[in-house]
């Protein structure tokens, strides 16, 4: 399972081009739709009209089941598990130069919400065969989303799969279900309709009390809940999605982002580092959807619109993937 396809263009009106490229493929038409959010966090603003064009996508996130036939095949060793290169962070303590992956650990107690370390250890030997640190494994976990991927990663896994990940305005559209004037949920403007939970989030207090209302305290088998408009599961919740797209400011409003001019690569690249941090410069892309730490009193990002940097160099309990493919639109 490797190299490019080639695809036909999409037929009339949209349709397929014909039938699904990968096994678990849903062909999305494309079209023009309201991104953002006004309503929100600050970066979620301006919303604005952006247009796709039709693509394939993933029905799931990509599971621990089919990373570990990636792995098998070629031999790849996540970023979790090899130890950071001391020239890429300066001044940095030595001994936090080891392989290890970010990993949630709840508080005893209520915490102060403004500082994220609380709630958050560099583990070492965390990695995406120990989800929760050295002890942990796989059991019963092949078709949970896999996790502790950094972008190396999910761009070799991507190489292989003969796909890629998805633009940020991808991502938003297919989380929307084609709507052109979404929702504030992938199903609706209520979180849980009826009392019914339709997303693997947070409930209760973060990060001290999960009531786990939904059947789940950590990631959930794909497909759990009920799929959005366009048959797609997880858009929202269970774990964060990497985009192709660097981190930055949304393009004007009124703009179509896929026609306003772009800036250079690098200079994208170079603008996405976090400005906190200015004595190490990793680039961050745009990650989407939210995840099952997702909580009402805290990080309200279980929603197409919402936003979040990615360092590419980081991986963490909670972010994973899918992929895209595009059918070839040239004359």
């Amino acid at each position: 399972m490797s190299g490019p396809l080639t695809l036909t263009r999409p037929g009339r009106d949209g349709e397929a081009p014909g039938p699904p490229p990968r096994p678990g493929m849903v062909w999305l038409p494309g079209g023009t739709f309201r991104m953002g959010s006004d309503a929100h966090y600050p970066e979620e603003a301006p919303a604005h009209r952006s247009r796709v064009g039709g693509f394939w996508i993933d029905r799931h996130q990509v599971t621990n089941r089919r990373f570990a036939e990636f792995v098998r095949q070629t031999g790849h060793v996540t970023v979790a598990e090899t130890a950071p290169d001391p020239a890429d962070y300066p001044g940095a303590d030595p001994s936090l130069l080891v392989p290890a992956s970010v990993v949630f650990v709840k508080p005893r107690h209520r915490v102060d919400l403004r500082d994220v370390r609380h709630w958050w250890q560099l583990l070492p030997g965390a990695h995406w065969r120990r989800p929760y640190g050295p002890g942990s494994d796989l059991r019963g976990l092949d078709d949970h989303p896999v996790v502790h991927v950094a972008w190396a990663d999910v761009a070799a896994y991507a190489a292989w799969a003969g796909g890629d990940l998805p633009t940020e305005a991808e991502w938003e559209y297919a989380a929307s279900g084609g709507a052109s004037d979404p929702a504030e949920y992938a199903w609706g403007d209520e979180l849980t309709p009826g009392g019914e939970h339709l997303a693997n989030v947070w409930q209760g207090e973060f990060p001290v009390l999960n009531l786990a209302a939904d059947g789940y305290e950590r990631t959930s088998p794909v497909g759990s809940f009920p799929p959005n408009a366009f048959g797609l599961s997880d858009m929202i919740g269970n774990v964060w999605e990497w985009t192709s797209d660097w981190y930055g400011p949304h393009e004007p409003a009124g703009q179509q982002a896929c026609c306003a001019p772009a800036r250079p690569r690098g200079d994208a690249e170079r603008a996405s580092c976090d400005p906190a941090t200015p004595e190490v410069r990793i680039p961050r892309r745009v990650s989407k959807g939210g995840s099952f730490l997702c909580a009402p009193n805290y990080c309200r990002r279980y929603r197409p619109a919402a936003r979040m940097p990615q360092a590419v160099d980081t991986s963490t309990c909670h972010l994973g993937f899918r992929l895209v493919i595009r059918p070839d639109a040239r004359p």
